[in-house]
């Protein structure tokens, strides 16, 4: 059978750069994808922001798929609003508004500008990171609705879900900041007056005069003792309670000795170690806050109501309630929007469903549903309205079950960092040189026995282990977001360095989520058949139909006549006086293919068949060469809610080694990782999902593809940027290399530490020696992961990291 193609000269919409099928939406000489790119246009036009285009080519959003006209009616609801707002008082209200569409240097400009466009917004500040808007407006001028409908008119929805009800935001921890605050400056005096002991000894300049430093430097000694230092006795007592000896005992133990021989050293007329105490303080606590400081704009333990919306529309005398979700009851009559979210699970009582459970079964065949039918919350409706009565509170649908059921709490084993066991080693060493100095000293000196115990503790802290390990993975930390992979914490990087099996979900992971191929076999259509085609197709908002209108090209789409749609059947209709059916087999009255893979659209053109598209999933560009790579080095397994018709194509992507799952529920894929770690494998989770919420949570490192920003990302240790799939064997390696550097800083602190165990074991350690060892360390370790992780990461950058699509992107 012949095949079809054309090729026209593509023309990029002014406003979001996409391809314009129709390129008679124009406005001053400006060609425009939609209606909704052209209507921002006029909008910043006539307001006199068009410097927004200025600043970056074609910074916007597409604007296809309009929003409901009453979709933020529930902001009137005072009870919604109250959660909501931050504050208000007579003259103003404060709102905190989540804009997963922020990207550019055009975005910020726009919504600082907001208050151009009505003149009761005050100010907007917005946090880039985050991607959130500090909206300021005047409430007696404007209401917090029309503040979200000009966000949208604009192109910059505010994204409200049920989680900013119940107030689930992350916390920001600050005290571990204001302990560094205290530390840093109580270290730095103490050092200042501690001058005159370093070079030239008591003898040698006024004794009341270094009496009275001594004693500042006891007082400024305190607070860092029992305020800054407490975040690592804590640490260390809990690991003791548990019977493990982490990395903070030693330095703790550290900080104590020090603390109680400088004070005894005050008191018999000598300067102490309150310097090297604070230090120790001072630079642990800038390695932990580092290490510990994760991406706020990102939630990695995301439930339910993350994904859910705030309000659903109810139907009461036959007029349209907004009503916020936790409100919902058994039995109320929920109306559905096109394209919105089943939040409960009801039967249909009006229309026909098309429901996308992709985000809950993995299955992307959107699945037909007709009246009398039950609906499980989590689809999503692709075509009209549909009302449905609920037979579940929100909380207790089908959903909600997926992180609520007990099989999916199976807790993973905790891990114990290499760090903490070398620790654990390096004390039980400096416990061991200590006690022996000790019993050398007690035969031949008892005066020097306390003086050299404390010196060897205070000397050998492993605090030069500690800081490798936090500015390592810190940087670490930092290196891998800047190309879009946002780890939990430095655990996470341990664990994907560790990981020996890699687990790939398909839909959407190894596949695109909007990509597809599309193969037209038949008779060769002509380039005005295609145009007519297309006009047909774009009426219907199934997936499959969109890929038709892709293929097709269209460089401007015709009026379609009597255009009717039949659920999980096709459409037809008259273009340009011919009769046009797109669908199945049944409906066109053709003869049935099955295809290898992918699935099949039959076209008619008065009655007669003209021939079919074969569609299916794109697997992402890049895709072949990593799971070459991963092939190498690692057995792997995918697993799909799809059928197995793509099981072939499959196969020859991920080689003969490979383990191949089709038809997988959730429990199911939970199932098969706590499989693999029962056969003491390290499991690493792809997935992208609610399907694979279980999965990813139970694996020893589980990564969450995101699409874009405003991608609901499950529970995960990870979320990767999916156009950065390709370089996850480069991020794997990075990992790697992140503990060589820890060990390679771990070598070079022994240096200090023998040097300075030279001195301490006879006694012999002075405060000079003390303050030049200590700091030294301390800076050369930092130089030296940092440099040492550079490295690494230019050499990720070597490797050919795709950036997100050029618009001034600014940086962390």
């Amino acid at each position: 059978m012949a095949t079809s193609s054309d090729t026209r000269v593509q023309v990029a919409c002014y406003h979001c750069g996409e391809n314009c099928t129709d390129r008679e939406i124009t406005i001053q000489e400006k060609v425009f994808c939609c209606e909704g790119c052209r209507l921002v246009f006029e909008i910043l036009h006539q307001y006199d922001l068009c410097e927004y285009y200025d600043l970056n080519s074609k910074p916007g959003i597409n604007q296809r798929i309009a929003v409901r006209k009453d979709k933020f009616s529930f902001l009137e609801d005072e009870k919604i609003q109250q959660q909501l707002i931050r504050f208000r008082d007579e003259e103003q209200t404060h709102v905190n508004f989540y804009i997963p569409h922020i990207h550019c240097s055009s975005c910020l400009y726009l919504l600082e500008n907001l208050h151009k466009l009505d003149k009761g917004v005050l100010r907007v500040t917005v946090n880039f990171s985050k991607k959130e808007a500090l909206i300021i407006f005047a409430h007696r001028q404007v209401s917090l609705r029309r503040v979200a409908e000009i966000l949208t008119a604009i192109g910059y929805e505010p994204y409200i879900s049920l989680q900013d009800l119940q107030h689930k935001k992350p916390h920001i921890r600050r005290s571990m900041i204001y302990q560094l605050g205290v530390a840093g400056f109580c270290f730095g005096n103490i050092m200042l007056l501690s001058f005159p002991e370093y070079f030239t000894g008591s003898g040698h300049t006024d004794e009341a005069m270094n009496r009275l430093f001594r004693y500042m430097n006891v007082v400024l000694a305190l607070p860092v003792f029992f305020y800054s230092a407490q975040v690592f006795f804590r640490s260390a007592w809990n690991g003791i309670r548990h019977g493990f000896l982490n990395i903070d005992v030693p330095i703790a133990l550290a900080i104590l000795v020090t603390f109680i021989r400088s004070l005894t050293d005050v008191f018999q007329g000598q300067a102490g170690y309150f310097d090297s105490m604070s230090g120790i303080v001072f630079f642990m606590l800038i390695g932990r806050i580092l290490q510990d400081k994760t991406y706020q704009g990102l939630s990695f333990d995301r439930d339910y109501t993350a994904y859910f919306p705030i309000a659903v529309s109810v139907m009461k005398d036959g007029k349209e309630v907004p009503t916020a979700l936790p409100d919902i009851k058994t039995g109320d009559t929920l109306l559905i929007h096109n394209n919105e979210l089943v939040p409960a699970d009801g039967i249909i009582v009006k229309g026909s469903a098309l429901i996308d459970y992709s985000f809950v079964t993995g299955e992307s065949v959107p699945v037909a549903k007709a009246m009398g039918e039950i609906l499980y919350a989590g689809g999503r409706q692709l075509e009209g309205n549909i009302e449905i009565l609920t037979i579940k509170e929100v909380a207790q649908s089908y959903l909600t079950s997926l992180w609520n059921r007990d099989e999916l709490k199976n807790k993973k084993e905790k891990h114990v960092s290499f760090v903490h066991l070398l620790g654990q080693y390096f004390t039980w060493v400096v416990l061991l040189i200590a006690a022996v100095s000790a019993g050398y000293w007690a035969m031949h000196d008892v005066s020097r026995v306390w003086p050299a115990v404390t010196a060897i503790l205070i000397i050998a802290c492993p605090c030069a282990l500690l800081l490798a390990s936090s500015f390592t993975n810190g940087h670490i930390l930092r290196i891998l977001s800047r190309r879009q992979l946002y780890l939990r914490n430095a655990q996470a990087i341990e664990n994907m360095a560790n990981a020996t099996h890699i687990v790939f979900d398909k839909t959407g992971t190894l596949t695109g989520k909007t990509g597809t191929g599309v193969i037209y076999y038949g008779t060769t259509l002509t380039p005005v058949q295609e145009t007519m085609i297309a006009s047909l197709a774009a009426q219907s908002t199934h997936p499959l139909s969109k890929a038709v209108v892709q293929y097709c090209n269209a460089a401007s789409l015709q009026t379609v006549f009597d255009f009717q749609h039949f659920t999980g059947k096709g459409v037809c209709g008259w273009v340009n006086g011919i009769f046009i059916k797109l669908g199945n087999a049944a409906f066109i009255g053709a003869h049935q293919q099955t295809p290898a893979d992918g699935s099949v659209v039959y076209v008619s053109m008065n009655e007669k068949l003209m021939g079919l598209f074969t569609i299916r999933s794109n697997y992402r560009a890049g895709i072949r060469s990593l799971l070459k790579e991963l092939q190498q080095h690692y057995p792997m397994s995918v697993l799909s809610g799809d059928n197995s018709r793509e099981a072939l194509a499959l196969r020859q992507l991920m080689g003969h080694e490979t383990t191949l799952l089709f038809e997988q529920q959730p429990a199911d894929k939970l199932a098969y990782i706590i499989s693999l770690q029962q056969q003491g494998k390290k499991v690493m989770m792809i997935g992208d999902g609610l399907n694979d919420a279980g999965a990813l949570k139970q694996s020893d490192i589980g990564i969450s593809l995101a699409e874009d920003s405003n991608n609901f990302t499950p529970a995960s240790d990870g979320i990767l940027e999916a156009r950065q799939l390709p370089l996850l064997f480069s991020f794997i390696r990075l990992c790697q290399a992140n503990r060589h550097i820890i060990l390679i800083s771990f070598a070079l602190s022994l240096i200090y530490n023998i040097t300075g165990l030279y001195f301490a074991v006879q006694g012999l350690l002075s405060p000079l020696v003390a303050a030049i060892l200590m700091p030294a360390s301390s800076v050369s370790i930092v130089l030296i992961t940092w440099l040492l992780s550079e490295h690494h990461g230019k050499m990720l950058d070597s490797k050919g990291i795709q950036e997100m699509p050029d618009k001034n992107h600014i940086p962390d």
